[in-house]
């Protein structure tokens, strides 16, 4: 069952039933599922901006925002407006093509992976077939974007930046990829519905944290590498090149820069739920807790309520990786960019062949338990 399409057929049947042609009701139906996609991520930027900004605060024993709006909630909405009106400079001796290009091809990658994501149970745009793979590819084309960027800013720092970040994003895609490639292996399908739903049913025990721990810390270290949080944040640590590849940037294209590292971290943070944690599985089964209060799993009101816990589940376990992200940012140093080079590829690599092996011959063995 592909949810995505299930809901596209629903509204242009409910279209064509007030009288619409075929071929209205599809065009009407082609924008919603972006604008929801784009709200969704963009609403997600702002609730972690606030939460980076109050963490922080009590990580360094500070308040934090509190007089933007309740407690600062609007502290992030306020970030915006100021980017959004600010002065959009382009330097003279850049190149305006590419330095335009660059943020754009940073940004539309990382809103096209939200296409895949599963917030809950039939809550997503679309079920592909491929959508692991599909994330993959997209996520291999930021960094040309980055480089494109630090190129034709024509400053050092920018280029020392972007040739820093291309390099860490193409050291630790490979391990990435390895640690995905087992989970893919476990659950017999690139399809993020089909990698949940082969966690669910068990309660806690059917994550794959359990049965794939180091394809776990393999995936976390790479993402935080990806999203470049502390400690990897070389392609822009102030205190070497300024702001990197985004030292020339203002207004705008500073703010996509700005929107693409929160929506990226967001999304690692939702993916690491999906693939590690069960998504919107509960700790106990569905099942259980119908026999506990004795009600039919198969009541509509039930599995309503399942459906929206499954929802909140999500985004709990997404906001907990979140919150560790944000609170690694106080509490480990910086890496030298030679030490973030090695650990990728003398470390991370080999780490993630071996595991990948393991989780091949356990496949092999155990095929009831690793899903032969």
């Amino acid at each position: 069952m592909n949810p995505g399409i299930d809901l596209e057929q629903r509204f242009v049947e409910t279209l064509m039933e007030l009288g619409l042609t075929p071929g209205v009701a599809k065009t009407i139906w082609l924008p919603i599922p972006m604008l929801l996609m784009i709200i969704g991520a963009t609403v997600g930027v702002l609730v972690s901006v606030w939460l980076e900004r109050k963490i922080s605060a009590a990580a360094q024993q500070r308040i934090g925002p509190e007089y933007i709006g309740p407690l600062g909630i609007l502290a992030p909405v306020a970030d915006g407006i100021k980017l959004v009106f600010k002065e959009d400079v382009v330097p003279a001796n850049t190149d305006p093509l590419l330095f335009t290009l660059g943020p754009i091809m940073v940004v539309i990658p990382v809103f096209f992976s939200y296409l895949i994501v599963p917030f809950g149970q039939n809550i997503l745009i679309t079920d592909l077939g491929i959508g692991i793979f599909f994330w993959i590819a997209l996520s291999s084309i930021a960094p040309i974007g980055l480089l494109m960027s630090g190129y034709s800013s024509n400053n050092k720092y920018s280029l020392l930046g972007g040739l820093r970040a291309a390099a860490q994003s193409i050291s630790y895609e490979i391990p990435l990829a390895l640690a995905v490639l087992a989970v893919v292996m476990i659950s017999n399908s690139l399809s993020t519905i089909d990698i949940v739903n082969q966690q669910s049913g068990h309660g806690i025990f059917g994550w794959y944290i359990f049965r794939n721990p180091f394809g776990f810390l393999l995936f976390w270290i790479a993402a935080l590498a990806e999203c470049e949080r502390m400690p990897f944040d070389l392609p822009e640590a102030e205190e070497e090149l300024v702001a990197g590849y985004q030292t020339e940037y203002a207004g705008m294209k500073f703010a996509l820069f700005y929107l693409g590292s929160y929506v990226n971290l967001v999304l690692s943070s939702i993916l690491v739920a999906v693939l590690y944690f069960g998504g919107w599985d509960l700790p106990i089964p569905a099942t259980m807790i119908a026999d506990w209060i004795n009600v039919d799993p198969n009541n509509a009101i039930f599995e309503l309520v399942t459906a929206g816990l499954g929802l909140v589940m999500t985004l709990l376990k997404a906001y907990f990786f979140l919150f560790l992200a944000i609170l690694l940012r106080w509490t480990v140093p910086r890496v030298r960019i030679d030490q973030l080079l090695d650990f990728g590829w003398k470390f991370l690599l080999p780490v993630g062949l071996v595991n990948l092996l393991i989780t091949a011959g356990l496949k092999l063995a155990f095929p009831f338990a690793f899903g032969g």
